[in-house]
């Protein structure tokens, strides 16, 4: 019997980010929807190349062979109509993947059905379905292209994030945008013993970290990272923050500002969540990335906008 929704880790998708369609979402822009439908039932039989976040979906599934319990669900969630997602559930199929739930809104906005289906991560390679999501409350990230000979790693699951504005809110670094680097650590110094406020990523960095609590640290299937251009001394107020929310770390990395990319080809993630264009420009194309965007209400995303 199917579990019911509220009790697992439960990730949204959408098929352009589980699957390759980019050769059908240009039919869809330069064709419009009649030449869309057409080409996708044409292909049905043929299954799509896998996508950016498809390794990712994959692996987390297979939380819920190791012998305690449902852990994930995944659900499809895409503005197609029910007619032409028909190809990607015939994929899912192909591949083996345990997902039974989706959503096909039929060109509306998906925005509603996020917590109607307690959608703890939403991944889209829409950006205009990302920030509503964000808006909404809803951990989630806008996904680049899949990366060129990228190998997952098939003994652990492994997740990097970013700290501020991704994990931690992006109060710190608006500090840091309009007042610059020394109020910035000045700032951090003087509030180190006190909790850094959650971020859009916070309560998914807590699931994950409940579900490690789950298996011996010697045999956890997780492996968590944080990657922040934050150093010392602002890396104080990032680990008691982490402590106080009881959350374990795998490892961490400050880099003050060095680039993100060689240290996550070397960490090798499943994906890497970051809230700047800068960072993952060259990260995601060597490891799996998504954009997490500023609430709109955010001071930081009319700085981002500027």
């Amino acid at each position: 019997m199917a579990s019911a929704l509220g009790t697992n880790l439960v990730i949204g998708i959408s098929s352009r980010a589980l699957f390759d369609l980019e050769e059908a979402n240009s039919v869809y822009d330069n064709e419009g929807l009649d030449s869309y439908t057409k080409y996708q039932k044409e292909r049905e039989d043929e299954p799509l190349e896998k996508g950016t976040a498809y390794h990712l979906v994959e692996a987390l599934l297979k939380l819920n062979t190791l012998g305690v319990g449902k852990i994930v669900d995944v659900i499809v969630m895409s503005k197609n109509s029910p007619d032409t997602g028909l190809r990607a559930f015939y994929s899912i199929s192909h591949y083996g993947l345990e997902i039974t739930r989706a959503a096909f809104a039929g060109g509306a906005s998906l925005s509603p059905y996020l917590n109607a289906f307690d959608v703890d991560l939403f991944l889209s390679k829409s950006g205009e379905d990302v920030q509503m999501a964000i808006d909404s409350g809803v951990a989630s990230a806008m996904i680049y292209s899949p990366p060129e000979g990228y190998i997952s790693n098939t003994n652990q699951i492994r997740i990097a994030f970013d700290a501020d504005a991704v994990v931690f809110s992006d109060a710190s670094e608006y500090i840091y945008k309009t007042l610059g680097i020394e109020a910035f650590y000045q700032h951090e110094k003087e509030n180190a013993l006190k909790p850094l406020p959650e971020g859009p990523f916070a309560k998914l960095l807590k699931t994950l970290s409940f579900i490690q609590s789950k298996f011996s640290k010697q045999e956890s299937p997780i492996r968590l990272a944080i990657v922040t251009a934050r150093n010392s001394p602002a890396h104080e107020r990032v680990i008691l923050t982490l402590r106080a929310w009881e959350v374990e770390i795998d490892e961490a990395f400050f880099l003050g500002g060095l680039p993100k990319d060689k240290i996550l080809q070397a960490y090798n993630p499943h994906i890497f969540f970051d809230d700047q264009h800068r960072h993952l420009e060259h990260s995601s194309k060597l490891v799996p990335a998504g954009q997490v965007p500023y609430m709109t209400s955010s001071p930081m995303h009319d700085i981002e906008e500027a």
